[in-house]
């Protein structure tokens, strides 16, 4: 079966579907909006054709005769699918489509909703962007829900992350680590303003922030205000093969996201054995229980962030939360078994077109 992947970049996600693909036995064609960048330094997958855009979605269609068309987010590629009238057409929401950017931009909303009616299977990686779909009336018997998952192999809690900590001279310091990026859906400011007050109350903090966005500028102006520069790392955007490493050289997670599905960086975060503190939001709520992976505080809510790091820095039971941790991305985040689903929308969207 040859698949034209239609995405807006070329991110990790992109290159873990298409990789899927081909060892799945298909034929994936590669097509992404011009304009847009993308954060994988890596090449395409072996097998996978890179097709230019040629100024329309219908004219690739033309070129690639693809016998199945995947595209997302649902605002934009799915939404010119939808145009297309191209089918089997499988739409895949990436979270913040349809939990976020729809619910502030009315033009956005009619995009998603068209992408739904057109499309013969939706792909959710979570219980609440399914929910959503429903709320836009797709049928729930053509919605496949599924994480888009992690290596567990590559994420795991046995392999020292200890030379990172000693080369920052932090090896008996509590880290803390942020790896969202540096825009407002994800909320690094309440990160940064959480840090500053726990900080002045326990001196043993360190925070690991790797990243880049548009919030860049307000954030260091948050640690140099509060003088913290020396307590606080923000080295860039991290090559994938780097994240393994500050996973096993922190103590605790943080992400204050306002909304999310699945998050991968919680997925990894949590296959690597590292508790979590995250937003009390539904798509977190699905992998965090508070007492056993970890906690949760109040979306928007520095002085609460703040009281649960000093928490959790002197929690005894994190060597429990991190087991606990471990065990909830060995049942539900392994990409090796959740790929699967990426199939079964296939399977569906092809028997539903004809």
């Amino acid at each position: 079966m040859k698949v034209l992947y239609f995405s807006r970049s070329y991110t990790p996600h992109d290159h873990r579907f298409l990789a899927a693909i081909q060892q799945g036995g298909g034929q994936a064609v590669f097509l992404r909006l011009p304009g847009e960048g993308g954060s994988e330094p890596r090449a395409l997958p072996a097998g996978v054709q890179a097709l230019a855009w040629r100024g329309s979605l219908p004219a690739a269609l033309d070129e690639a005769q693809p016998d199945l068309l995947h595209a997302g987010p649902l605002d934009d590629c799915a939404y010119l699918a939808a145009r297309s009238r191209f089918h089997p057409l499988v739409a895949m929401s990436w979270g913040s489509d349809i939990l976020w950017t729809a619910q502030r931009n009315g033009l956005k909303r009619l995009r998603v909703r068209k992408s739904l009616r057109a499309a013969d299977a939706l792909i959710a990686d979570c219980a609440a962007v399914r929910q959503a779909a429903q709320n836009y009336d797709m049928p729930a018997e053509k919605i496949v829900t599924f994480p888009w998952g992690i290596d567990l192999q590559a994420f795991n809690p046995h392999n020292s992350g200890g030379s990172l900590r000693a080369r920052l001279g932090w090896s008996d310091n509590f880290v803390l680590l942020h790896l969202r990026s540096w825009e407002a859906v994800y909320d690094p400011l309440t990160v940064a303003r959480a840090f500053v007050l726990a900080a002045r109350q326990q001196p043993r903090l360190r925070l690991l922030m790797p990243g880049s966005g548009r919030l860049e500028g307000r954030l260091h102006a948050i640690f140099a205000q509060a003088g913290l520069q020396e307590r606080v790392r923000l080295p860039g955007r991290l090559h994938q093969t780097d994240l393994p490493e500050y996973y096993r050289a922190a103590d605790l997670y943080l992400s204050a996201s306002l909304s999310d599905g699945s998050s991968v960086s919680l997925m990894e975060a949590l296959a690597s054995g590292l508790p979590a503190l995250v937003s009390d939001i539904p798509g977190n709520r699905e992998w965090v229980q508070p007492g056993e992976q970890g906690w949760l505080f109040p979306a928007g809510k520095p002085e609460a962030l703040a009281e649960c790091i000093l928490q959790a820095a002197a929690a005894k039971e994190l060597a429990r939360m991190a087991a606990a941790a471990r065990r909830t991305a060995e049942q539900r985040a392994d990409w090796a078994h959740n790929q699967k689903g990426l199939f079964e929308a296939y399977r569906l969207a092809m028997q539903g077109a004809y």
